[in-house]
């Protein structure tokens, strides 16, 4: 039994998504009706993993076989990833109903919905690159989904980002294969054990290919570039479901990259928690300065995949004490995709009644709808860390950790600047967590609406998307307010997939000490809120306030450096390939032909009078015209001057 219920979560979504084409023809209801079905189904059989732990082989598939697993953290992640698919489909009947040419959203929705299971259930890393790679691309469609220019730009950015992360995961795993023999989770620690000393930097290299793929679609810096570019242009219920679930499927990468290879290795540790410090630090300032509601609260995932991350590495210092850190680590994933769904929905919600994400243009349209401002206040707190809701639960075990880790240099006798500084570095970013979330909040439902905005008059929500934003609402009040009752057994038996220690003794969530913490960044999000924002980010108008846009465009890190630097690498392979004579040529050529043959107008620009050859126009080289289009270019082209090297 347990077996086909892992069977059915990662295949049936597949097979489902193939009745959404006939079903649009019946009509629109019967389409919505067959989501929410299937959705309700995938979330039965994953609460029944919690009942049947189990595993599944699919022996010779794909040569060596898929494997899936369920129990602890797994179980953990399928259960979440069903229940916000459920709830994205209830919101997407409202969301959607003046929208036409939505069977491709919905086919994607379901594959990826699969791809994603698999991701979750896997038990070794190359069942987890399948689909890993299965649910990028398939994700993609739903970034691209409005065909606008901004929408097909950002869409771009983000296959890039998905294409190379995919090829810094595939260098990584067959680096692994080469140097371990085997890819399953539960082996892999026994046999990093067994290295000779010199083998250990063969090891790193996979694991920083690893950590670069995985870190790609997570949100991680420096390769966060496409979350404040997809966020905006994806529908709200996409939009939930990238910020909410699928940058876990990446953290969820780099949590076995970490616990099952580098348990034990300093100088690992060093490198994951200066990448959480950077990550939550820079997503909170890029989320203060935006002046759009779903930019604003994409930066603000990436802040949040930030304090995961530093959460994991204080686990990794902690050794065999790190029970608080490992619990933090993983009710700040789950909490996160709970607090995203209400935050992205009810911007959703914004949206349809406005047309509209700029703050200046929709400040004031929430002032008269108390349900819609609890539900986002609800979000907003628990994202801040307020006591009472599930993310002050999380984000007090994580500081927690950092604490004590405190704690354990000082009874060594050492230095404990740099943690006081990690300390500080977390408990500010807390603050301007805050601050931002004021800022949205005060802009949508405080601030006075101006004079001249005229929005519809329809019902701003219907029932499907209460259902979904109380559903969600209501467990992060729940579980914030009986930490010890719900949200702690899910904590011990999840971590258990983080091969962490036990912990002795009791945590009192509502200590003095405990909310200390809370407190303080609070404070530091108050004053900064009343110092700054009020003053610098916000300006007063005759007819209410005004909110610039201060963040500079020209630091904007893809345009700054990754397309000019993507563009340099694609002329120096097409001058290595033109100086290797024939063999490149073939390959520029062979490459640029299967890219149009099989994607037309997304890798290749749709052919035409003036786009010929490249190795007929040395001019242009093999500068393409999109970014994934240079980017696999300019692979094609250092595969050729590798080539002419070992050949000549």
């Amino acid at each position: 039994m347990g077996a086909f219920l892992l069977l059915f979560l990662v295949f049936f979504p597949f097979l489902a998504s193939y009745f959404v084409y006939p079903l649009r023809h019946k009509g629109r209801k019967y389409r919505i009706i067959f989501v929410w079905t299937i959705s309700a189904l995938e979330l039965a059989a994953a609460l029944g993993l919690l009942l049947v732990p189990a595993k599944a082989v699919l022996p010779q598939v794909c040569g060596v076989g898929l494997r899936f697993e369920s129990g602890s953290l797994h179980t953990l992640m399928a259960v979440l990833a069903a229940f916000l698919w459920l709830e994205t489909a209830l919101a997407s009947r409202d969301y959607f109903a003046d929208r036409e040419s939505l069977n491709r959203y919905y086919c994607s929705w379901l594959i990826t919905l699969g791809a994603l299971m698999g991701v979750f259930l896997a038990s070794d890393l190359f069942t987890l690159f399948v689909f890993f790679e299965i649910m990028s691309f398939t994700s993609y469609m739903w970034v691209a989904q409005n065909e606008n220019p901004n929408a097909l730009r950002a869409g771009q950015t983000y296959l890039a980002v998905a294409v190379f992360g995919g090829m810094m995961l595939l260098v990584g795993l067959l680096l692994l294969y080469h140097l371990l023999g085997s890819l399953i989770f539960e082996r892999m620690p026994g046999l990093v054990m067994a290295l000779r000393p010199e083998q250990y930097g063969e090891l790193l290299a996979a694991g920083l290919f690893c950590l670069t793929g995985f870190g790609a679609k997570a949100g991680m810096f420096p390769l966060h570039i496409w979350l404040p570019k997809a966020h905006p242009v994806a529908p709200a219920p996409a939009s939930a479901l990238l910020s909410g679930i699928l940058t876990k499927s990446g953290v969820f990468g780099v949590l076995i990259t970490s616990r099952y290879l580098f348990f034990s290795r300093q100088e690992w540790n060093m490198v994951i928690l200066a990448l959480g410090c950077a990550t939550m630090v820079l997503g909170a300032v890029l989320a203060l300065f935006s002046v759009n509601l779903k930019r604003a609260l994409a930066c603000s995932s990436m802040s949040q995949i930030g304090f995961i991350l530093v959460g994991l590495a204080m686990q990794e210092f902690l050794n065999a004490e790190d029970a608080l850190a490992a619990w933090g680590t993983v009710l700040h994933m789950m909490n996160h995709g709970l607090i995203k769904l209400v935050l992205f929905v009810s911007a959703g919600v914004v949206y349809v009644g406005t047309h509209s994400l700029d703050l200046n243009v929709i400040r004031g349209w929430g002032r008269n709808k108390p349900l819609l401002k609890l539900f986002f206040l609800i979000g907003a707190a628990s994202i801040a860390g307020v006591p009472g809701t599930s993310g002050y639960v999380s984000k007090t075990l994580l500081h927690e950790s950092i604490v004590e880790y405190i704690h354990v240099l000082e009874h060594a006798g050492m230095s404990t600047a740099d943690f006081r500084m990690v300390e500080w570095l977390f408990l500010i970013s807390g603050g301007l967590t805050a601050a931002y979330m004021t800022k949205l909040f005060i802009a949508v439902f405080v601030d006075r609406r101006a004079e001249n905005q005229k929005f519809s008059a329809r019902e701003y929500m219907g029932r499907p998307t209460r259902i979904a934003l109380g559903a969600a609402s209501f467990l992060l009040m729940a579980f914030g307010l009986t930490p010890g009752l719900t949200m702690q057994p899910i904590a011990q038996r999840a971590a258990v997939f983080l091969r962490s220690g036990e912990f002795h003794g009791t945590m009192h969530y509502f200590s003095w000490t405990n909310l200390q913490g809370a407190l303080i960044s609070l404070a530091i999000g108050a004053a900064v809120y009343v110092l700054i924002v009020r003053t610098a980010f916000c300006r007063k108008t005759a007819d209410g306030a005004a909110y610039p846009d201060l963040w500079p465009e020209k630091l904007d890190l893809e345009e700054l450096v990754y397309r000019p630097l993507v563009r340099g690498l694609a002329f120096a392979g097409a001058l290595c390939a033109r100086v290797a004579g024939g063999v490149g040529d073939f390959l520029v050529l062979a490459g640029e032909k299967l890219l149009y043959l099989k994607a037309p107008g997304v890798f290749v620009p749709k052919r035409n009078e003036n786009f010929g050859v490249y190795a007929r126009r040395p001019k242009r080289f093999l500068i393409g015209e999109t970014f994934a289009f240079d980017l696999t270019l300019a692979g094609v082209g250092l595969v050729g001057a590798l080539l002419y090297i070992v050949l000549r």
